[in-house]
């Protein structure tokens, strides 16, 4: 399981959605519009799920250990 993010269009920082799902779940749903509050610029931001992504702290790690032993 991860957090939906996306990229706060002010400063260009990742921010979390508060959606809590899996890659492969995200990537089934239906195209969606939803609105998310900003913790860093504190303003509502507008994103279409296309926008988005799914951070698997798992993941990450699976691909920074990967990284390391090329």
């Amino acid at each position: 399981m991860g957090m939906v993010m996306v990229k706060c269009p002010q400063t260009g920082h990742a921010i979390s959605t508060g959606i809590k799902t899996d890659r492969e779940s995200f990537r089934r749903s239906p195209v969606f519009f939803a609105r998310s509050r900003c913790l860093i610029c504190h303003t509502d931001h507008s994103w279409f799920a296309r926008e988005a992504w799914v951070d698997e702290p798992s993941a990450r790690a699976l691909r920074r250990s990967a990284g390391s032993l090329a």
